[in-house]
């Protein structure tokens, strides 16, 4: 059973890279090898647990991008190699004891048997703490890392992602909680009764089972998802446990968090077994002045280069224009974001520099640069407001955007009452307020 409490904020911290700013690896304060550098990640874990976080969250792609436009944008960005995320969490599963881990695993690239058996195994390796972030995938180049030019249909993905939930779902229902006996005098380990067989056979899936790992202990690690499509979001309501979600305004938040928690009814599920947690991106100073020179430094970080590569998969290569020209109006966008980032140009008067500067932090999340107070008054008003559970922490860079939220923020978030002063529960599930599913046997 969840933890009966008062409802509180939930906190994750995102830890891809070395900071979600396109600058973070060039911050005097950011280890420039760490994104391979497990004692990097050891001090980010701790210090997510010091400020009783409830999960460290690791986004992952199976691949580097095959295009480098403009060209040498590649190699001016610390990006490119990192840890495969399972292997990770159980490295730092072994010295944490509280905080949750949540790594991405795709449903395009894997097959139901793996990903079922490395969470069961990661949520018994840590005791119960483990988290699997549902993605389709969405580049092409992960699909040519494994026999295919370009990824399957968007279609064809949910619908597969649909399936691969529903077995890897049954495969840790495999075994009963109380299945194993384990009696060493008679000889019998285990009941044979409260053992299960799959059996599933679907259109995209064949799988006998049973998995040969026991129920986990949070009879299914929680389930994450961050997709935004229609879709995605009835994927999410259907099955997801929390959602992530990029929502840069308090509007926009409460449209994304009222439709999804709106359409759990239709799948059997209560609202509050769900939790929406936008990504924030949060620079915090002693005082406002102090919180905007630590922005300024990181935006003069920013190489122009890797600035317009934030452009470019929108907008295409703007390399042939003066960077402190106007940002010209193109026939084409690749998608129609581009279309909204000339008009903000346009609204704003920004030069292109200055439209890469302005997306450079946060790309597309909430940002929130200022005092401890002001960024607990911003994540109270979208938390209170219908905008969200809870946030998962997007450090400008790391350690440092991290050490200063839990030295500055956590405190005062606590001093409302908004967080909790202790862990709660032995589980992820437990501090996440979510129920243990039942066994579908």
């Amino acid at each position: 059973m969840p933890i009966e409490s008062p409802r509180r904020i939930s906190l994750g911290v995102s830890m891809a890279g070395l900071g979600y700013h396109p600058a973070a690896w060039r911050h005097p304060e950011t280890p420039a090898g760490g994104n391979m550098s497990l004692d990097h990640y050891i001090h980010m874990a701790r210090t997510a647990e010091r400020g009783l976080f409830d999960m460290l969250f690791l986004a992952d792609g199976v691949g580097i991008r095959n295009y480098d436009e403009p060209k040498g944008a590649q190699q001016r960005s610390a990006g490119n190699v990192h840890f495969e995320p399972l292997t990770l969490l159980s490295a730092l599963a072994m010295v944490t004891r509280h905080v949750g881990l949540v790594a991405t695993a795709s449903t395009t690239w894997n097959e139901p048997y793996h990903v079922a058996r490395k969470f069961a195994s990661l949520d018994h390796i840590s005791g119960g703490r483990a988290g699997w972030n549902v993605v389709t995938s969405h580049t092409d180049m992960e699909a040519q890392n494994f026999g295919a030019a370009t990824l399957p249909p968007k279609d064809r993905r949910y619908s597969r992602a649909e399936e691969f939930v529903e077995v890897v779902r049954g495969l840790w229902d495999s075994w009963d909680d109380d299945a194993f006996l384990r009696d060493q005098a008679s000889g019998q380990n285990y009941f044979p009764e409260r053992r299960h067989v799959l059996d599933h056979e679907g259109e995209h899936f064949r799988v006998r089972g049973p998995l040969n790992v026991a129920r986990p202990p949070q009879g299914h690690p929680v389930i994450v998802q961050a997709g935004a499509s229609d879709r995605g979001r009835d994927l999410a309501a259907a099955t997801a446990d929390v959602i992530y979600v990029a929502a840069p305004t308090l509007p926009e938040a409460q449209e994304f968090y009222a439709d999804v928690k709106g359409r759990m009814a239709a799948h059997g599920r209560a609202p509050e077994a769900l939790r929406i947690m936008p990504g924030l991106l949060a620079i915090v100073g002693e005082t406002e002045a102090e919180a905007r020179a630590k922005y300024e430094r990181l935006q003069s970080l920013v190489d122009p280069v890797v600035g317009l590569a934030q452009l470019a998969f929108s907008m295409g290569d703007l390399s042939a224009y003066d960077v402190d020209g106007p940002v010209p109006l193109l026939p084409e966008w690749r998608q129609s974001r581009g279309q909204l980032m000339y008009e903000m140009a346009q609204r704003e008067g920004l030069t292109i520099r200055g439209l890469f500067l302005a997306i450079a932090a946060g790309n597309g999340h909430a940002q929130a640069i200022g005092t401890p107070a002001q960024i607990a008054d911003q994540m109270q008003e979208w938390f209170e407001a219908g905008g969200a559970d809870g946030f998962n922490l997007l450090p400008a860079h790391s350690p440092g955007g991290l050490e200063d939220f839990v030295n500055l923020v956590v405190p005062e978030l606590q001093r409302r009452g908004l967080y909790r002063t202790e862990y709660e529960g032995e589980t992820l599930r437990d501090r996440l307020g979510l129920p243990r599913p039942a066994s579908r046997y």
